[in-house]
């Protein structure tokens, strides 16, 4: 935004005594590149240490990731951001599936972790289902704007729905079905648990094929035992399927087979179009015991006001939650979450430091969102929407930080979800002043977009940026690291291996941090706020 003063006025401030004070290219260069790698390990260190337990929400873990968050921000000088307090309550509750339990089906007990995992979102000691006939229901998907509906023509009222992950766009590739290989929500499990209650189901059950899903059984194994955490609600979720749950794809093949069914040729059949078939005169039969605990988290939340426009706010986020630890796990049981996400929280500290080296405030608020619970759903960004501290006609714009680059300098930056608002002009012009350009997701398939965040926040009609790292690295002897490491952090994600590692090579981290630094900076100088495009599904309300 230019601004034009009066020489007139300007030589009387002067005889005043007073002077003004801009903002300049340099400054802006000065905070860029305080923003430094030693500083994030620093930071990054101290969040995935196995004191912090691996930062799981309502633990000892959350109570020292909070106080150093509200340590860091207060000595920055950023101001609390709800009123006066640096924290917002999140009231959760956590159920905890006794491991004590198998699933029946056409006479064959199948095991806890090793074939499928059960669990309930309903807030009850005990939930289960007996003798449920068993529906198979293609990917589970009612979406009218698809012409597609995999229940129609079904009651499955008493039954348990049996379905695929991800969706349609994925089996075929073809990008006039839903979106091609990039998944939409409708892939996710989130939603297929939730239309599955809409339907009435009494059980809902995911197959799991590594692929599809993004990520290995182990992740099913680590992500959903144990505790796992939802919203305390009036009616308790008793609206939600009594059980609900994933196989393996090798059990999925030897139920099919009972039935009569051919896995392979109905995968095929599903992905042609809406599709449901019986499967037979299967049925499943578990119970499930949860051990009931209900908490309260909290969101971080702190604020740099703007200097010009202090009510109209840039909202960096980033979840600083975890898994915790494993108790009953064999060897090495806390999941340090270093990766995912001490170095997102960590560069949030760095770039609300960028941002004090300005001689005055950005001309907007420069807010940060550090959420919980958003390895359990994204419980604490979806509260916060729900709940917002600031109002969504106060939000200019959402910059996402989620497992930053560990593998060095590139050329290119991916932006998940390309496309779908101005951020990417932004980001653009950012990236270009590095000497990088902008790409899409590597991995569309994963369905990046909806399973961060910013999806929070992009659901509320705020355009929201989630990107980071690259493919092309910066040079040979980069590209050597990158393969090397990729070899040693591979298998990591939600594993105990997830930890601090010196030989990180973090510049790629600092290098995307001071591009975010900047998108922030010239989206609060600017007059207009960023907007959707015609074509994204979100749009302001």
């Amino acid at each position: 935004m230019k601004r034009y003063f009066s020489l007139t006025l300007l030589a009387g401030a002067v005889l005043a005594g007073c002077t003004t004070t801009s903002i300049t290219s340099t400054d802006v260069t000065t905070g860029y590149n305080s923003i430094k790698a030693d500083e994030l390990a620093k930071h990054v260190k101290v969040l995935a240490s196995d004191e912090f337990g691996g930062r799981a929400p309502s633990s000892p873990g959350e109570k020292l990731t909070l106080d150093y968050l509200t340590a860091q921000f207060k000595a920055l000088g950023l101001e609390p951001g709800n009123g006066d307090s640096y924290l917002q309550e999140v009231p959760l509750v956590s159920l905890e599936a006794d491991a004590n339990m198998v699933l029946s089906i056409g006479g064959k007990d199948y095991q806890y972790k090793k074939d499928m995992v059960m669990g309930s979102s309903r807030i009850s000691a005990q939930e289960g289902i007996e003798n449920s006939e068993l529906v198979f229901v293609g990917y589970g998907v009612n979406a009218p704007e698809y012409n597609w509906n995999d229940y129609e023509g079904l009651d499955v009222k008493g039954k348990t729905v049996v379905m695929l992950v991800n969706d349609p766009g994925f089996a075929t590739k073809d990008p006039a079905l839903f979106t091609g290989d990039a998944m939409t929500y409708y892939g996710r499990w989130t939603y297929k648990y939730e239309e599955a209650s809409r339907q009435g189901a009494a059980g809902a059950i995911i197959i799991h094929e590594t692929a599809p899903a993004s990520y290995p059984w182990s992740v099913v194994e680590n992500s959903w035992s144990g505790e796992q955490f939802g919203f305390q609600k009036e009616n308790n979720n008793m609206d939600r399927v009594a059980v609900e749950g994933w196989v393996t794809s090798d059990v999925a093949k030897e139920l099919f087979t009972k039935a009569g069914l051919d896995f392979e040729t109905v995968k095929i059949n599903a992905a042609k179009g809406a599709y449901n078939v019986d499967m037979g005169d299967l049925t499943a039969s578990v119970s499930v015991k949860n051990t009931i605990k209900k908490s309260v988290s909290y969101n971080f939340i702190a604020t740099l006001p703007g200097s010009e426009k202090p009510d109209e706010h840039v909202i960096y986020s980033a979840h600083w939650d975890h898994l915790g630890t494993d108790k009953n796990r064999k060897g090495d049981q806390i999941y340090n979450g270093a990766h995912d996400n001490a170095t997102g929280t960590a560069g949030l500290i760095e770039v609300a430091e960028a941002f004090t080296q300005l001689p005055k405030h950005p001309s907007r608020s420069m807010t940060f969102l550090a959420v919980t619970a958003e390895e359990q759903g994204l419980l604490g960004s979806k509260y916060y929407a729900a709940n917002p501290v600031i109002a969504a006609n106060k939000t200019v714009a959402n910059i996402n930080m989620d497992s930053l680059n560990l593998l060095g300098k590139v050329k290119d930056m991916n932006v998940v979800g390309i496309g779908k608002s101005q951020m990417d002009e932004f980001l653009t012009t950012a990236a270009k002043e590095q000497g990088r350009t902008i790409s899409g997701d590597p991995k569309p398939s994963s369905g990046g977009y909806y399973r961060s965040d910013h999806f929070a926040f992009a659901n509320m009609g705020i355009p929201a940026m989630y990107a980071g790292g690259g493919t092309v690295a910066a040079d040979e002897d980069t590209a050597n690291y990158r393969k090397r490491m990729s070899l040693v952090l591979r298998g990591c994600y939600h594993q105990p291996c997830d930890r601090y590692r010196d030989e990180w090579d973090l510049s790629g981290a600092v290098q995307d941090l001071q591009l975010f630094y900047k998108v922030g900076f010239n989206i609060s100088e600017q007059e207009q706020w960023p907007t959707w495009n015609a074509n994204s599904e979100f749009q302001r309300k």
